[in-house]
């Protein structure tokens, strides 16, 4: 029973995650339309397309306040109704100001989404399985941008105002998101820091964990207490007493997006050209990254418990590090012959998607106390969408400037450095409470 309750609560919550995903898309099958409709001039244009990320990175700062304050599950209502008022008022606006704030709206839930979710399922999950459960946000964030690439291609024979109707279907798995939600408990490590609401949280131990249940509300409450202890102090999530979870925070979400993956995904299409490819044969390997992505992240949701964190980033790193070479070296060469670059970037895909992709919002969730766990999820997923952003705005120049040879060395020289970090630096989390993992990491 307990077994099926868990996994009904972290799938509805995942489903913040197909959301996430759809949302990031979706706006690539309207973004033309959308120019052509109220005339945007370049630099409007670009400010419709990344108004929703510049939302993400806000939502990804504050995340942690609303979370800490209101609980996981009420700051889940507000992502959920982001999402449906954000799909509704881009889908119904008769004014480019009303479609920026409602775009806006969207990255918001997206950004506090990518903080809130993977904390409620790490918070909610037995030690032996919340590798794989956190995994399913990972998964529903793939399986929404596949989802929104095929609605797009089916809603697009809808003649002119097609691209409402784009973006208004996403209010459809948002209502079911916002109706579900009210059927999850709040997290039960919430509820005992933030509230003392002891027996209550006993009761949702007891389903997550019937053997160890009094165990397990022994250790959180006593985190509790040391929380108590060190708040006179007024200690800050960048205390010394937090700094290697910071450290590892940082840099694990620094390196997810200096890999190159978003721009990757944003500019698969462009880089495919830059190889030698024709439109159409450009279009067709970009639908074979998003299978790819699919495919190698629910491979690796499935690993992740079994062989662990670190070895699934060790095996990723080593790919990354060929697939991103040999990505350099075809442009070096000018050998555009056949499709080796699209068969490179699936390779550097499959890569990621096993490891960094699997990995970066479990990991992230599991690493920080549970005082500061919702701060500490917010640096991590703050310092990856801003490192998403940066890398999205500069890669056109640096490929234009600096070519696709030295462009994609640049990612596998980071990706070395990678390497050199999970070697030396990260943990292995797999199997530990989030207790425990939170009193290793913790300098006292």
């Amino acid at each position: 029973m307990s077994k099926h309750s868990v996994l009904a609560w972290s799938t509805v919550v995942a489903l913040g995650g197909f959301l996430f995903g759809f949302d990031t898309a979706v706006i690539s099958g309207a973004e033309k339309s959308i120019q052509q409709y109220w005339h945007l001039s370049v630099f409007e244009h670009g400010l419709t397309i990344s108004i929703a990320l510049i939302g993400t990175v806000i939502g990804s700062l504050i995340g942690s306040q609303p979370s800490d304050r209101f609980g996981r599950k009420n700051t889940l209502y507000f992502v959920a109704l982001a999402y449906l008022l954000s799909s509704l008022g881009t889908a119904l606006a008769d004014n480019w100001h009303v479609f920026l704030v409602f775009r806006l709206l969207g990255g918001l839930g997206v950004g506090i989404s990518s903080v809130v979710a993977p904390i409620y399922i790490s918070e909610v999950s037995p030690a032996n399985r919340r590798g794989r459960l956190v995994g399913l946000f990972q998964f529903n964030v793939v399986l929404g941008i596949l989802i929104s690439y095929l609605s797009n291609y089916l809603i697009s024979q809808g003649g002119e105002a097609s691209w409402r109707w784009m973006l208004g279907v996403q209010a459809f798995p948002s209502l079911i998101f916002l109706i579900l939600i009210y059927f999850i408990p709040e997290s039960p490590r919430w509820l005992i820091l933030k509230k003392a609401a002891y027996d209550k949280a006993l009761e949702i131990l007891r389903i997550i964990n019937p053997l160890n249940c009094e165990e397990e509300l022994t250790a959180i409450k006593n985190s509790a207490l040391k929380m108590d202890e060190h708040k006179g102090k007024n200690e800050s999530l960048f205390s010394a007493q937090y700094k290697k979870p910071v450290m590892l925070a940082m840099l694990f979400a620094f390196f997810n997006q200096v890999s190159g993956i978003n721009a990757i995904i944003y500019y698969a299409p462009r880089i495919f050209e830059m190889a030698g490819l024709g439109a159409h044969s450009s279009l067709l390997s970009t639908v074979g990254i998003g299978l790819i992505n699919f495919i190698f992240t629910l491979i690796a949701i499935n690993f992740i418990d079994k062989i662990g964190r670190r070895v699934l980033m060790l095996v990723g790193s080593f790919g990354l590090i060929a697939a991103l070479f040999l990505v350099a070296y075809t442009f070096y060469s000018h050998n555009y012959s056949g499709f080796a670059v699209p068969a490179y970037m699936m390779m550097f895909i499959a890569f990621f998607a096993f490891s960094q992709g699997a990995v970066i919002w479990v990991f992230i969730s599991e690493i920080f106390p549970n005082s500061v766990r919702a701060k500490g999820q917010t640096l991590g997923s703050s310092t990856h969408w801003v490192m998403a952003a940066i890398i999205a705005f500069c890669f056109p120049y640096l490929a234009e400037t600096f070519g696709g040879a030295l462009t994609f060395s640049f990612f596998g020289s980071m990706m070395v450095l990678q390497l050199i970090f999970v070697w030396r630096f990260m943990p292995e989390t797999k199997g530990q409470s989030l207790e425990e993992i939170g009193t290793h990491l913790t300098l006292h």
